[in-house]
C-alpha cells in the first residue's frame, strides 16, 4: 500500500485540481515534505487521510488505495475476462453492469475512475450513457472507454463528442485495454 503521495496523486484521490493541493500544501493546511534537492512536494498517507477527514472529503479512495472500474457490457464472457484481468492487476476494484439502466444507477453511487462501456447495450446506447455522465459536473474526472464492433468513423467521433475519452474496436487484446485504462488514469502501465 502506498504510504507517500505526490501532489498529483493526492489531487486525484481528493478529486480536486493539483493546484488546489499545492496551494493547501504551500499555505500549511496540508502538511508534508519536499524531496531534498528539489521542489517536489510529498504528502504522507496519514497526513492526507487527516486532511481529507477535516475537509469532509470522502476517504474511500484512500482507504482502499484502488482505482474504481465499472465494466458495462451485455457480453457476460467479455465482462468476466475484463474483470479477471483488472482483479489480477491488483490496483483496481471492479463492478459490472449488463445494461445501461444498471450502469446509470451504479455510476452515481460508485463514482468509478473509469468506465469500460459497450456502445450497443440492449436498453440504451453508449452515446447516451456518455452524455448522461458528462451532464453531471461531479463526474468530470470519470474516464470513459467505449468498446464496440462498429467502426464507422462518424459514429466514433459522435461518441467522443458525447464525452468518451477513448474507443476500442472489438475484438481487442485485453492487455491493450489495460494499458489504455492505465494511460487514462495516469498509472503505470501493466508489465512495466
Amino acid at each position: 500500500m502506498k504510504t507517500v503521495f505526490t501532489t498529483g496523486e493526492a489531487a486525484k484521490i481528493c478529486k480536486v485540481s493539483q493546484q488546489t493541493i499545492i496551494r493547501c500544501f504551500d499555505s500549511g493546511q496540508l502538511k508534508g515534505f519536499r524531496v531534498p534537492g528539489s521542489k517536489f512536494r510529498r504528502i504522507p498517507r496519514d497526513v492526507l487521510f487527516k486532511f481529507m477527514r477535516e475537509n469532509g472529503i470522502p476517504t474511500d479512495a484512500l482507504e482502499s488505495g484502488k482505482r474504481k472500474a465499472l465494466v458495462v457490457d451485455d457480453d457476460v464472457e467479455l465482462v468476466e475476462l475484463i474483470r479477471d484481468v483488472l482483479d489480477a492487476d491488483g490496483r483496481f476494484e471492479v463492478r459490472v453492469a449488463n445494461n445501461g439502466f444498471d450502469a446509470g444507477m451504479m455510476v452515481k453511487e460508485y463514482h468509478p475512475d473509469v468506465i469500460v462501456l459497450d456502445v450497443m447495450l440492449p436498453d440504451i446506447n453508449g452515446k447516451e450513457v456518455c452524455q448522461r455522465v458528462r451532464s453531471d459536473s461531479s463526474m468530470d474526472d470519470v474516464r470513459i472507454i467505449c468498446i464496440s464492433g462498429m467502426v464507422e468513423r462518424d459514429k466514433i467521433e459522435e461518441l467522443k463528442a458525447a464525452g468518451a475519452n477513448d474507443f476500442m474496436q472489438k475484438p481487442f487484446e485485453v492487455d491493450v485495454l489495460m494499458n489504455r485504462i492505465c494511460k487514462l488514469l495516469d498509472v503505470e502501465p501493466v508489465g512495466v
